[in-house]
């Protein structure tokens, strides 16, 4: 489950971490009157969980009345990537000096959780990552013991954070290590904490995801589960549906089952050159019914341009998977776009002369198939 950013902030507000002023509104009246209550100048920020919001135009800074009406006539029921935007934060701009990223996650190599400092925030940290990883420092933490202080101050003290607040940031890191352990998270960041020119650190923005496997036990959590997706047609979709859905930015749709096999379909997309819009995994004895939901669901993302289905038999069987895909397609008059079979596995043979060729293009192996999709992609952005 993916906290927006306006819930992420209470929860890390909660426990100490320091956040700007800030309220949430769904009209323009609403945002002006937040604005004048916070007091200028200040962020009106679209709550939509989706990386990018600023360059995409879902973040304005302004400095009156007239600004604040502006910007929420502007970012209030936009399309942003995709989400329809139908909630903002409006927040205390802060007036900083520096911006850093601090961060907790599972890394799934080591087998235990790792906290990440840098100085380079503020900007996509994958990216820093992939260009230049050692400005990113890291400290893996035995979660039988917890984070010790001294692992704190290390991460900070090898990312290079000024002396001037290194103890702040240290003590923002300790709590969002304590917060992604207690509320069973799997990811939790905050990219920028701002370094103002009093030497504060404040909260900027804030990422919460929780793993839904453990709302049981996180009641309060559960109960902003609905609100969470509710800025998100597809989300709700995917929940009412029952599958393991991402959405992404890309035009190249996957559906496969089991994540590991659409993992490697998402990887081979960006291999050939192409861009994953969503992971969807339709999970394992999928019937006809349930591949029919799962097209419904990647036709009705606007940024897909094309379809690769990768299927290898196990308990889902490939004439299932086959019937559902032309049950699905032959209820339109004109196929929305291209879709691209792969079967393989327990009843690959009858699946592949079940489809109907009309209204889907099959490939033998998994590399033709994605690659076909690329194209399919790439033609239609052309």
């Amino acid at each position: 489950m993916k906290l927006h950013e306006y819930q992420a902030k209470q929860v890390f507000a909660d426990a100490g971490v320091p956040t700007p002023d800030s309220q949430l509104a769904s009209d323009v009246d609403g945002v002006v009157t937040a604005a004048e209550e916070i007091g200028y100048p200040v962020a009106v920020k679209a709550q939509v969980q989706v990386g990018g919001r600023g360059k995409a135009g879902g973040i304005k800074l302004v400095d009156d009345a007239d600004e604040a009406r502006e910007a929420a006539e502007s970012i209030l029921g936009m399309d942003l990537k995709g989400y329809h935007v139908d909630r903002v934060l409006v927040e205390e701009a802060v007036d900083f000096t520096n911006e850093l990223y601090v961060g907790i996650t599972m890394d799934r190599g080591e087998g235990k959780p790792v906290a990440m400092v840098s100085t380079r925030g503020g900007v996509n940290i994958e990216e820093v990552a992939e260009e230049d990883p050692e400005a990113i420092a890291r400290e893996h933490i035995d979660p039988a013991f917890g984070m010790h202080p001294y692992q704190a101050r290390k991460a900070v003290y090898d990312a290079g954070v000024d002396q001037s607040v290194a103890r702040d940031v240290s003590s923002v890191l300790t709590t969002l290590y304590q917060l992604w352990d207690d509320k069973d998270g799997a990811d939790a960041e905050i990219n920028p904490l701002m370094v103002t020119s009093d030497n504060e650190v404040i909260a900027a923005d804030a990422v919460m995801n929780i793993d839904e496997d453990a709302l049981f036990r996180q009641p309060e959590l559960a109960e902003m589960e609905e609100e969470a997706a509710g800025g998100d047609e597809l989300e709700q979709k995917a929940d009412e549906y029952g599958f393991d859905y991402v959405r992404l930015e890309g035009n190249t749709g996957i559906i496969g089952n089991g994540a590991g096999l659409v993992m490697t379909t998402l990887d081979l997309v960006d291999h050939y050159g192409g861009e994953p819009a969503n992971f969807l995994d339709v999970g394992g004895g999928a019937k006809a019914a349930r591949i029919a939901n799962a097209l419904d669901m990647v036709f009705s993302d606007d940024n897909v341009d094309s379809v690769v289905f990768n299927i290898f038999g196990g308990i889902t069987r490939g004439d299932e998977v086959a019937r559902g895909i032309n049950e699905a397609l032959e209820q339109f008059d004109e196929i929305p776009k291209p879709v691209v079979v792969r079967l393989a596995g327990t009843n690959w043979e009858e699946g592949m002369e079940i489809l109907n060729e009309d209204l889907v293009t099959v490939e033998q192996t998994l590399e033709d198939a994605v690659q076909r999709a690329v194209e399919y992609a790439g033609e239609v952005s052309e």
